[in-house]
C-alpha cells in the first residue's frame, strides 16, 4: 500500500471539490471537523491536516442557496492532495451512462495513483463514471440509488448505509452522513480520542457505525409509546456484564420481539449488533488509552475472552487489537490512507 505524501507543512492534505451548485453544508462540514483535529486530542495541538477547496476553475462557484462561494485554487490542487473529497452537485441528478465531462474526467486525472478518494452524498456518481468504484461496495443517498444502480451495475451499491470504505475509496449517503465519514476517516488515521474530540468540539455524535441504515422509521420517538434510549443508556454503563435481549427489553418492559422491532426502528440495526459494536468502541478506547493486556480489555468489554476480541475486532476494523495497540498509543504519527497498521479493509 502506498504511502501518504504530506504537504510541506507536514500535514496530510485534503483537497475538496466544489463544483457549481454545491450545497455549502459538505463544504463547511469537511473544513469544519478536519479542521479540528489536532494532536493530542486537545485545542492546543498542532493541526492534523490542511484543508484545501478547489475547482474546476478558480473564482465563484454557485450554491443552492442565494449565494455564492469564490474558490482560489483550480484542479492542479488534486494533484497535491493525500485525500480528495468529492461533494455533491445538482448536476450529479442529470449524470447518464456518457460519462464525465471532459473538464471534470481532466481533473480528476490530475489526482495521483494511491491517493485516498471519497464522496459525500451524489458525489458518489463522480467516483463511480470515473471507475473508481467499480467492484466495489459504494453508497449514495437514498433518494437517488435507483437510478445510480442503473447507470453503474458493475458497482456494488448498498443502498441503506450511511457510509462505505473500500481502504482507498470511501463513499457516504446524504450531507449528514458527510459528518460521519469525515469522523471515520479521521478515527481511521489518528485514533478514537482525536476523533472523540473533534465531535464533542462539532457538537456531533462521536461515532455512527457505517452499516447503520441511512432511512430510520422513528428517529424521534413517539413520546407516547416507549423507546429503546433507557435499555441503551443502560447497557453503556454494564457493558463488561452479560447482556442478554431479555435484560434489554426488561429494561423497557416490552416483549424480546416488540423491542428488536422497536430498536430496528430507532437505532437501524439490532440490538446485537449495536451491543458488539459499543463494546469493540471501548476496546478502541482501553487500547489506545491504557496498558491493560488484551484479555483484560476483553473482560472489560463484556467479549470475554481475547480469541472473541480479536474476532470482533477485525470483524469491525479489519486488524488485530496490538497492531491498532501499537499504531495509536502515544502521539498521533502520520498514517498512510489505509486502516490501523496498513490493513485494506475499513471499519465502515
Amino acid at each position: 500500500m502506498a504511502m501518504a505524501v504530506f504537504s510541506p507543512t507536514g500535514r496530510h492534505r485534503v483537497a475538496v471539490l466544489a463544483r457549481q451548485t454545491l450545497l455549502p453544508i459538505e463544504l463547511g462540514i469537511v473544513h469544519q471537523l478536519f479542521g479540528q483535529a489536532r494532536a493530542g486530542a486537545t485545542a492546543e495541538g498542532e493541526p492534523l491536516y490542511e484543508v484545501v477547496t478547489c475547482a474546476l476553475r478558480p473564482g465563484d462557484v454557485r450554491t443552492d442557496g442565494d449565494f455564492t462561494v469564490t474558490v482560489a485554487h483550480g484542479p492542479e490542487a488534486l494533484a497535491e492532495a493525500d485525500t480528495v473529497i468529492v461533494l455533491s452537485s445538482h448536476e450529479d441528478y442529470v449524470q447518464s451512462a456518457a460519462g464525465l465531462a471532459p473538464p471534470l474526467a481532466e481533473a480528476l486525472a490530475r489526482i495521483r495513483p494511491g491517493t485516498r478518494t471519497a464522496s459525500i452524498c451524489t458525489g458518489a456518481f463522480v467516483l463511480a463514471s470515473a471507475g473508481l468504484l467499480d467492484g466495489r461496495d459504494a453508497t449514495t443517498h437514498w433518494r437517488w440509488t435507483d437510478r445510480f444502480a442503473g447507470l453503474f451495475p458493475q458497482v456494488r451499491l448498498d443502498p441503506e448505509v450511511l457510509y462505505t470504505d473500500a481502504g482507498d475509496v470511501l463513499t457516504s449517503a446524504g450531507c449528514a452522513a458527510g459528518i460521519d465519514l469525515c469522523l471515520h476517516m479521521i478515527r481511521r488515521d489518528h485514533g478514537t480520542a482525536v476523533a472523540g474530540d473533534v465531535a464533542r468540539r462539532a457538537v456531533v455524535p462521536p461515532h455512527r457505525e457505517g452499516g447503520q441504515a441511512q432511512y430510520i422509521r422513528r428517529p424521534v420517538p413517539d413520546p407516547a409509546v416507549s423507546a429503546t434510549s433507557a435499555a441503551r443508556e443502560w447497557a453503556l454503563r454494564h457493558l463488561a456484564e452479560p447482556i442478554t435481549l431479555d435484560r434489554l427489553a426488561a429494561r423497557e418492559a416490552m416483549s424480546v420481539r416488540h423491542f428488536t422491532r422497536r430498536f430496528r426502528d430507532e437505532v437501524g440495526t439490532t440490538p446485537m449488533n449495536w451491543l458488539i459494536r459499543q463494546r469493540v468502541e471501548l476496546a478502541r478506547e482501553l487500547l489506545e488509552e491504557s496498558d491493560l493486556p488484551v484479555d483484560q480489555v476483553a473482560a472489560r468489554t463484556g467479549l470475554g475472552t481475547a480469541a472473541n476480541l480479536r474476532k470482533h475486532f477485525h470483524d469491525a476494523l479489519g486488524t488485530s487489537p496490538s497492531t491498532y495497540r501499537t499504531t495509536f498509543r502515544g502521539t498521533p504519527r502520520r498514517t498512510a490512507y489505509g486502516t490501523p497498521g496498513g490493513a485494506g479493509r475499513g471499519g465502515g
